[in-house]
């Protein structure tokens, strides 16, 4: 485990205090999930942008044939 010293400002420490106390947990452990957080949200955004990329268009009809022609569900209608 490394240690790194973090410049907040004080409205920014505050407050992220205050969360970490109504969360029970200790500002470290809050600032450690919520960064946690962040770089799996980008890695997510990269994993379906890589994905994406390796889409080929010309297939979407052969995919869409394999769904059964069903009724939808209550509540999954379109309006």
């Amino acid at each position: 485990m490394s240690q790194f010293a973090l410049r907040l400002p004080n409205s920014l420490h505050g407050y992220a205090k205050e969360v970490a106390q109504q969360d029970e947990t200790s500002l470290n452990q809050f600032i450690v999930t919520a960064v946690a957080e962040k770089l799996s949200a980008m890695r997510t955004e990269e994993f379906f942008r890589e994905r994406a990329a390796k889409a080929k268009p010309s297939r979407l009809d052969k995919i869409l044939a394999k769904v059964p022609d069903t009724t939808p569900l209550k509540g999954d209608e379109l309006p």
